[in-house]
């Protein structure tokens, strides 16, 4: 067994144990806290909040318990008003997605323009380094302090109408999308975006509301099972989305230094356990989902050139919207790391 196998087997076996033998229902101790997060207990995003938990109350010699809730039940659903929740301090720890947060806090589109990262070194110079950080203080002002990145990964598209194969393809597809940047984009290249909670998204696919979706493999097409009511896919890396792990501001400055300590090495081990086992199941997604039946396509560097080409223009007004300096503090760390400025992506 890989160590990466390893840590995945410790992220599901903590959320057997802590999701099916103590259910869902809040403990009445003071010291026991609630996390919730949008997607199910299968996603490494849920199991990461559920090993939090784990290595919290060891390191607090229990003396702090975390009780996790997945798919968003703590807001009936709405995995939107997650952060708002823990903004107030309504609700105490999220593992969710910049991309979930945007709508609350429009700077963390940054993370998803498109065709900005063209590898994860290039999406590891940022989260080890001052964007990461300067993202951080911005969160801060909403309430939530960031404890640990992770990762929900490359977003690829999938349908169950036809194979595409460049942007001319999407034209008149119904496509579920996760926010408003993903409107943008979709609208550039001919689609019909829905907007629409995740909860609703596999019901939506499986009848046909919609034609597709685009999210990342690792952390949500296999976990998640969309492979069983799409059919067709494209690998064409057009997005990327950090996951995250973080508590309300109120609860954290009612915390002791060293309880705080405490919390963010647990959150920052799980984190980084859920970030490996989500490449982990991304680098092997591909031979899965053809063994699921799914048709696969990945696009060579010209395609590539035209999605880039006809998303350009989101990618400008999402840009200014974030703000001038936000952008150009992460394009000069991508291009330090050794990659390309201006947005442009490798084929591979």
């Amino acid at each position: 067994m890989t160590n990466i196998s390893r840590r995945m087997a410790l992220l599901a076996g903590a959320a057997l144990i802590a999701l099916g033998a103590a259910g869902y229902a809040p403990q009445a101790r003071a010291d026991t806290y609630r996390l919730t997060a949008e997607t199910s207990e299968a996603t490494s995003r849920t199991k990461a909040g559920v090993r939090f938990g784990e290595l919290f109350e060891q390191e607090t010699n229990g003396e702090h318990k975390v009780r996790v809730f997945p798919n968003a039940q703590l807001t009936g659903g709405d995995q939107i008003k997650q952060a708002e929740f823990v903004g107030r301090g309504d609700l105490d720890f999220v593992v969710t997605s910049a991309i979930t947060v945007s709508p609350l806090v429009p700077e963390m589109s940054v993370f998803s323009l498109p065709y900005l990262y063209a590898n994860y070194d290039e999406v590891d110079a940022t989260l080890n380094g001052k964007p990461a950080e300067r993202m951080a203080e911005i969160m801060a002002e909403h309430g939530i302090v960031i404890l640990g990145w992770g990762e929900s990964g490359f977003r690829e598209v999938t349908n169950n109408v036809k194979p595409i194969t460049g942007p001319d393809d999407l034209k008149g597809l119904k496509m579920r999308v996760a926010g408003p940047m993903f409107i943008d984009i979709m609208t550039a290249l001919g689609a019909n975006p829905q907007q629409m909670q995740w909860s609703e998204t596999f019901g939506a696919l499986q009848q046909g509301v919609v034609d597709g979706q685009e999210n990342p493999i690792g952390a949500v097409i296999i976990p998640q099972r969309v492979y069983e009511v799409q059919k067709y896919l494209t690998a064409w890396h057009y997005s990327y989305d950090p996951a995250f792990l973080a508590v309300s501001k109120k609860l954290w400055d009612s915390w002791d230094e060293d309880t705080r300590q405490k919390a963010r090495k647990a959150a920052e081990q799980a984190m980084n356990e859920q970030k490996e086992a989500t490449r982990e199941q991304t680098a092997d997604g591909i031979a899965f989902l053809k063994d699921q039946g799914m048709v696969i396509h990945e696009p060579g560097a010209e395609e590539i050139d035209a999605y880039r080409k006809a998303t350009q223009s989101a990618f400008d007004k999402w840009a200014d919207r974030v703000g001038d300096d936000l952008v150009g503090l992460f394009k000069s760390t991508i291009k330090e790391s050794g990659g390309t400025s201006d947005g442009q992506v490798s084929a591979n």
